[in-house]
């Protein structure tokens, strides 16, 4: 959505119609009518509350376990946390923490000297274990487990060990729908 004076309208209009956008889609308006109404609620600014709450926490967690944060710390819903400083890409530490089931991306780093392929960083965010229900003891946990494997990347018990908290965590918060029935 893009507000501006009456004097630029017609230029913001061409610019964005027919290149970047089609005709007004019904379903799309509608969705974010709902999102909009839903960001208008006092639930999603407790919502984001927490996740910002999760994300601080983890930071913390993570810096205190001296795994460096860019920035030292965060005041949203993501941080960029630096491998390269413990000899991984950003890459191998994607690959690495997907494989006990923690999921981040690879992410360039100020100053990077690899490529975006490999990276020096990766991202983490909290919005998706907020949603589960996690609060910050459990994000603490979360990136005591990352901090462990990014320590210790080629021990396999380590990771089978991490692996398996993950599953626990996760079974204590399942995705709302999605509960198992005994």
């Amino acid at each position: 959505m893009i507000l501006c004076a009456e004097e630029h309208a017609k230029t913001i209009d061409k610019a964005v119609f027919p290149g970047l956008q089609g005709g007004p889609l019904m379903h799309v308006i509608a969705g974010k009518a709902v999102a909009f109404n839903e960001a208008l609620s006092p639930e999603f600014g407790e919502y984001s509350a927490r996740v910002i709450e999760n994300a601080r926490a983890m930071a913390e967690e993570l810096m205190a376990r001296g795994v460096p944060v860019i920035s030292g710390g965060t005041d949203t819903h993501l941080m960029l946390v630096d491998v390269g400083s413990r000899g991984l890409s950003g890459s191998k530490a994607e690959k690495l923490l997907d494989a006990v089931g923690i999921t981040s991306n690879k992410n360039t780093i100020p100053g990077d000297t690899r490529s975006p392929a490999h990276a020096s960083g990766i991202r983490l965010g909290t919005p998706a274990v907020t949603t589960r229900g996690f609060g910050p003891v459990e994000s603490r946990m979360i990136a005591g487990s990352i901090a462990d494997l990014l320590a210790d990347p080629g021990d396999e018990a380590l990771g089978g060990r991490i692996a398996d908290q993950v599953r626990e965590l996760m079974g204590q918060f399942p995705l709302s729908g999605l509960e198992r029935s005994a």
